[in-house]
């Protein structure tokens, strides 16, 4: 998971109406910021901020009593920063990430028994909220939400954390080897980051695990770098589910590739398929490339996108060499791979949710788990620097609930599972 644990110290932690795991449906939540239509608020349909910006790096607002909460989303501390406009955008698209997930749970009881296998779970499961402030005032704050025991979701979890800090000289000269232009080696400026999570852990072994996150870095008076994408993890392998997921991104990254915008809207308009562009291309091989464990020889999933260090400066490089740049605008392309995330998962929960399995599928689900859970201690960068980072239960919300380790484990030639085992072995292109 790439996790939003960013940066630097290590935060004071403050529960923050914390609510309980378990709750009756009939509880009403708190409403949400009337300054915002709640058609404008939808996942899949975007977010939209028209306040006009400067080109380049936000501002690093901080509210000018900083002592004093600034209370824009339930009453969440956000320890005297002022929010700027993606990071509005982020925290609205936690909320409305955490309003569909409570949603399809509510929609599975309805159903019954059919989707809700668990007897233990007797009603929909909801998100708890744990806020917590960063040490020193204007210095950040984030809020973990947390499902548990779902009927449908057996673990799912949606972190944010917003950080104001200065650049260390080790950061900076980092930054620099990074090819971060504008950075001062010696460190001193003032920095943003803000990133969202997602983990989705489906109790049905048929439903695949969904990975996701958005991400900014900005240097005051510099730039900003954006990253993100979306994964899914499958333990029986359908290809229609993987060929959609797949398509929804192959999509959306031509409608936000420069060279290929004409085209692409062309065949929106005529409703013929379109092809990969440079950008999905680029950002579905970083994926597979990065979701990979060595020491397996397998690729934790069936990829999807990946993007890091993406700038909105004209000659932003997506490709592997520079000589096959495209420019892309890096900020409107995050925003929405955000806000399709909700629109390339929850068909795929709803078509699997209600099949059939057995103690055997299930024990195969948990060995799978366990890769997941070795990807990530062993070679996920974010987990492995949040884990430095002191905000240990926010890092580690992406673990599965049940995992097992069972000794050469290797799946019956011909098998299903021995299908997927393949694919992971060897990505298709979907």
């Amino acid at each position: 998971m790439a996790t939003t644990s960013a940066l630097s110290s290590p935060p004071t932690r403050v529960r923050a109406g914390v609510a309980a795991t378990r709750a009756t449906h009939a509880t009403p939540r708190p409403p949400l910021p009337a300054r915002t239509p709640r058609s404008a608020r939808r996942v899949s349909r975007g977010f939209r901020n028209d306040a006009p910006r400067a080109r380049g790096a936000p501002p690093l607002a901080v509210a000018s009593d900083a002592s004093s909460p600034t209370d824009l989303f339930d009453g969440i501390d956000t320890n005297g920063v002022e929010l700027d406009y993606f990071e509005t955008f982020v925290m609205e698209l936690q909320t409305n990430v955490v309003d569909a997930l409570e949603r399809i749970e509510k929609e599975a009881f309805e159903i019954g028994p059919e989707v809700v296998r668990d007897a233990n779970a007797k009603q929909p499961a909801v998100f708890c909220k744990d806020a917590y402030k960063r040490s020193g005032a204007g210095s950040g704050f984030g809020v973990t939400r947390v499902m548990e025991g779902g009927g449908v979701f057996e673990k799912a979890a949606a972190n944010v954390s917003v950080i104001r800090g200065t650049l260390s000289k080790e950061r900076a000269a980092a930054m620099t080897e990074r090819g971060r232009p504008g950075v001062d080696p010696n460190g001193g400026q003032t920095y943003s980051a803000v990133a969202l999570s997602l983990v989705f852990h489906p109790r049905s072994p048929m439903v695949p695990t969904f990975r996701a996150d958005i991400r900014r870095f900005a240097v005051d008076g510099v730039g900003s770098w954006y990253g993100g994408g979306a994964d899914l993890t499958p333990y029986y392998l359908f290809d229609e589910d993987a060929a959609e997921f797949h398509a929804h991104y192959r999509d959306l990254c031509r409608a936000h590739d420069k060279e290929n915008l004409a085209e692409a809207t062309e065949a929106s308009r005529s409703g013929s398929e379109s092809r990969s562009g440079p950008l999905h291309e680029r950002c579905k091989k970083w994926c597979d490339e990065y979701f990979y464990i060595p020491a397996r020889g397998e690729h934790r999933g069936v990829g999807g996108v990946f993007f890091d260090d993406m700038s909105d400066d004209d000659d932003n490089d997506v490709s592997s060499s520079p000589a096959e740049a495209h420019p892309v605008n890096a900020e409107s392309f995050t925003r929405a791979v955000g806000s399709g995330w909700l629109d390339s998962y929850e068909p795929i929960v709803k078509r699997r949710w209600s099949l059939p399995y057995d103690e055997k599928n299930e024990k195969w689900h948990h060995q799978r788990r366990g890769r997941y859970v070795e990807f990530n201690l062993l070679y996920d960068r974010g987990v492995r620097f949040g884990l430095d980072g002191g905000r240990v239960e926010s890092i580690m919300v992406s673990a599965p609930p049940r995992v097992r380790w069972d000794y050469d484990a290797t799946p019956k030639v011909g098998s299903e599972e021995a299908r997927l085992v393949e694919v992971l072995r060897n990505p298709k292109e979907w």
